[in-house]
């Protein structure tokens, strides 16, 4: 399941998590926790593919299979 998931990302998914990840600790260092909020939205974002718009009309259409 665990490989299916991540079948999935790209490189721009892999960067927003690390980008998030480096948010909240940085945050979590200088004790700003509403830069910590900030790493959490950052790392929520590819976590769960949401993308530019609420509707999904950025979103890339997967291939189709041909079978």
């Amino acid at each position: 399941m665990i490989k299916h998931y991540l079948a999935q990302w790209n490189i721009m998914r892999v960067l927003g998590l690390i980008m998030g990840v480096v948010i909240i600790v940085q945050g979590v260092k200088a004790e700003m926790w509403l830069i910590v909020a900030l790493g959490i939205l950052f790392s929520i974002r590819p976590l769960f593919n949401m993308g530019c718009s609420a509707d999904g009309s950025c979103q890339v259409q997967p291939k189709s299979r041909k079978d």
